[in-house]
């Protein structure tokens, strides 16, 4: 597909990228009611599954970033626009971030899909939809695209997918976040990052972990040869973002997939943007906004938010219902 002109003109203080990025962390006031579902991995592990049905025969499965959750403001604020436009929503909180430590040493990386497929079982023993896409944001969106990309025969009721602000390259993202204006962002990943993983090594004495490299862990270049690399049997840092990486995938996508990634977004890198991979692609379309930041694509109006990516995403996957 020929790569998408966008719509989106912030207002003036959205052209900033930071305050886009941080606006919905510091603003967004907006709850959601969900119905919580654990689901039993093969593994004697779980995941938690939140749902806000209003009763549609279409859902849509959201994957957080990164540290997030079902709670996360961007979570919360896309699948209340879902259900106002009447379509079931469902957020998976990956292992460990449901606001329950899971019950292995490992939990969670940036391409992991086991889970994401568990969940999507789980979802059509328990209710008849016709429709299913899938909604990444950051590290969610590398594990839709890499899911969408490696399921040769995934449900016919997958009809999609949709990622946003997607890290496709790892290695190059994880090198964008050491630079010096995204200090803040490091430092509040490695902070819950280091302390998730000194209270497994608690758990686990036994676990491949060293106390002392965890605590000298300050880029994720550390973080993730102490500890993603030997929890998930990756040779180092290097090799799981090699594996994982979702721009490698894209060209075996056979489902209509949107990617949204902001020019301004400070977590990516040039080699984030998949421009050679989705040129004449025939089923992903890939939209590069000049604004938007990381995951934040916000623009006001008389202070209310016009919501730009959510009723993006909504327009997306209407096109696409069967």
């Amino acid at each position: 597909m020929p790569l998408l002109t966008s719509t989106y003109e912030p207002t003036v203080l959205f052209r900033n990228n930071h305050f886009n990025t941080s606006y919905k962390t510091l603003f967004f006031i907006n709850t959601i009611h969900y119905s919580r579902k654990r689901i039993k991995t093969t593994d004697d592990d779980f995941i938690d599954l939140d749902i806000s049905s209003v009763g549609s025969d279409t859902l849509v499965l959201a994957l957080h970033g990164l540290e997030g959750s079902s709670q996360s403001k961007y979570i919360i604020s896309v699948l209340n626009y879902l259900n106002s436009q009447k379509i079931d929503a469902a957020a998976l909180n990956f292992r460990g971030c449901g606001g329950e430590d899971n019950n292995k040493p490992y939990s969670y990386h940036s391409g992991k899909t086991d889970d994401v497929d568990l969940a999507i079982t789980y979802i059509l023993t328990q209710n008849k939809y016709r429709n299913i896409f899938l909604l990444g944001y950051s590290m969610g969106g590398n594990v839709a695209l890499k899911y969408m990309g490696t399921f040769k025969n995934m449900p016919y009721e997958i009809k999609g997918a949709a990622a946003i602000s997607v890290p496709c390259d790892l290695k190059g993202s994880a090198y964008a976040l050491e630079s010096f204006h995204n200090t803040v962002y490091q430092n509040l990943f490695m902070k819950t990052l280091k302390e998730k993983s000194l209270l497994k090594l608690k758990k686990f004495p036994d676990a491949n972990l060293n106390k002392e490299v965890i605590d000298n862990a300050k880029t994720f270049k550390d973080f993730d040869d102490a500890v993603t690399a030997p929890l998930f049997g990756y040779n180092n840092a290097e090799d799981y973002w090699e594996k994982n990486s979702s721009k490698q995938f894209i060209s075996e996508i056979y489902k209509p997939t949107l990617l949204i990634n902001a020019l301004d977004d400070s977590f990516l890198t040039e080699s984030c943007f998949p421009f050679q991979e989705t040129e004449n692609h025939k089923k992903v379309y890939f939209e590069t906004p000049k604004y938007g930041g990381h995951v934040g694509f916000n623009s006001t109006i008389f202070g209310k938010d016009l919501l730009w990516s959510e009723k993006r995403v909504f327009e997306f996957i209407k096109h696409n219902i069967s």
